[in-house]
C-alpha cells in the first residue's frame, strides 16, 4: 500500500476521505518489526479513536501472513466500516464469559480503558481500568501483550527536568490515573505468574487532524475563545508514528514487564503551539493564564535509541491540523481536557 497522496488543496495532509487510509501506511520501521511475526493477531477496544489506525497498519504490514481481528463493542454496522479485510467480533470486555470466548491469538494489543466521564462514574472507569485486565491477561496469558498506558501514571514535572522516565516512580494524580497505573500492576502481576512477555505503552499525546491538543486548540481560536496556558507544556506525537511504536513495542515485551514511553522529541510550549496555530489559521490568539512550573511530561528518548525519531514533526503536524480545521474538517468531537491540572476527567 502507498501513502496517498498530499492534496493539493490548503496543504492538506491528503483528500479527507483518505485520512484513515493515510494514518494507517505501516513505517518501515513496523514493516520490520512484523517481518518476523507469526500468529494471529488481535486488538482489544479497536473501536477507540487509534484502534483503526492500528488494525489497519497492522493488515497492510503483516501482508497477509497473520490474519487481525479488532474487537469492540462495535454498536453499528458503520463503527465497523473502517475494519475492511480485518475480521470484527462484537464483545463487552466487562463480560468474563465473553472474553474468554474471544479468538485466540500469539499477539494481543490491548487499547480498552476509560477515561472521559471518570468524574462522574469512577466505579466505571475502575472497572475498566483495573478489571477488564484481569479478564484479558487470564484469557492471553499464553500471547504477547502490548497494553496502551498513559504518562498521566507519573508526578507532574518541570519542563528542565526533560519529561519523566520509564524507570521514575509512578505519582498518579486522580481516579483516572490511579486506576492507569492499577492496569498496570494487574497487568504486571498475570506477566509475573505466566510469563506473559508485555510492555506498558505510556502515551503522551497522540494528535491526528480529527482529534488532539492541536485540535483543542484550533477550534478554540476559530471560535475566539480564550487559550489558558496553566498548563504550560505538552508532549504530542503524530498518530500514525504513535501506532507504530505500538508495533514495534512487540520487541520488547517481556516478564517482568517492561514500560516504554511514546511521545515526540520536544517538550512544547502550549502558549507557542496557540500561536503558531493562529497564525496559520489567520486569528488573534486571546492567551490568558500564566504557566505552572510543572506539566504531565515524559521524556521517550529509549524509544527513539531503539527505533528513531519519529517521521512527522511538529511543524508538520501544526500545518496539517491547521489546514484541515480552516478547510472544516470532520473532527471526532471529543476534546482531550489536556488542561485539566487535578486529574478530574
Amino acid at each position: 500500500m502507498t501513502i496517498p497522496q498530499v492534496s493539493s488543496s490548503g496543504g492538506l495532509p491528503c483528500p479527507a476521505d483518505q485520512i484513515d487510509a493515510f494514518l494507517a501506511v505501516p513505517t518501515e520501521g513496523v514493516r520490520k518489526t512484523l517481518s518476523s511475526v507469526s500468529g494471529n493477531v488481535v486488538v482489544l477496544g479497536a473501536g477507540g479513536k487509534m484502534g483503526a489506525t492500528l488494525s489497519l497498519m497492522l493488515r497492510d504490514g503483516l501482508e497477509g501472513r497473520a490474519k487481525v481481528t479488532a474487537v469492540s463493542r462495535f454498536s453499528d454496522a458503520a463503527a465497523r466500516a473502517k475494519f475492511e479485510g480485518i475480521e470484527t467480533v462484537s464483545c463487552d470486555l466487562l463480560d468474563r464469559e465473553a472474553v474468554a470466548a474471544l479468538p485466540d491469538a500469539d499477539h494481543v494489543f490491548f487499547l480498552a480503558g476509560q477515561k472521559f466521564g471518570t468524574s462522574s462514574a469512577p466505579e466505571l472507569t475502575w472497572a475498566m481500568n483495573a478489571v477488564v485486565p484481569a479478564y484479558v491477561a487470564e484469557r492471553y496469558r499464553a500471547s504477547k501483550i502490548v497494553a496502551f498506558s498513559t504518562g498521566c501514571v507519573y508526578r507532574f514535572s518541570s519542563a528542565s527536568e526533560g519529561g519523566s522516565r520509564e524507570g521514575d516512580a509512578t505519582e498518579p494524580v486522580g481516579d483516572y490515573a490511579n486506576s492507569c497505573v492499577a492496569r498496570e500492576r494487574v497487568f504486571g502481576y498475570f506477566s509475573k505468574k505466566y510469563q506473559t512477555p508485555l510492555c506498558l505503552y505510556r502515551l503522551n499525546y497522540s494528535v491526528e487532524p480529527r482529534y488532539g491538543v492541536l485540535v483543542d486548540l484550533g477550534q478554540k481560536l476559530l471560535a475566539g475563545e480564550e487559550i489558558d496556558v496553566s498548563m504550560g507544556y505538552v508532549n504530542l506525537i503524530w498518530q500514525r508514528d504513535a501506532v507504530a511504536r505500538a508495533i514495534q513495542c512487540l520487541e520488547v515485551a517481556a516478564s517482568p514487564a517492561v514500560a516504554m514511553n511514546v511521545t515526540g522529541p520536544e517538550l512544547l510550549s502550549v502558549r507557542q503551539l496557540a500561536l503558531s496555530l493562529a497564525q496559520r489559521l489567520g486569528v488573534e490568539a486571546k492567551i490568558v493564564g500564566t504557566e505552572a512550573p510543572t506539566a504531565w511530561l515524559s521524556n521517550a528518548g529509549r524509544s527513539f535509541q531503539l527505533w528513531g525519531y519519529p517521521t512527522v514533526a511538529i511543524d508538520q503536524m501544526i500545518n496539517w491540523t491547521a489546514a484541515w480545521l480552516k478547510g472544516g474538517g470532520a473532527t471526532l468531537n471529543k476534546p482531550t481536557h489536556f488542561e485539566a491540572r487535578d486529574g478530574k476527567f
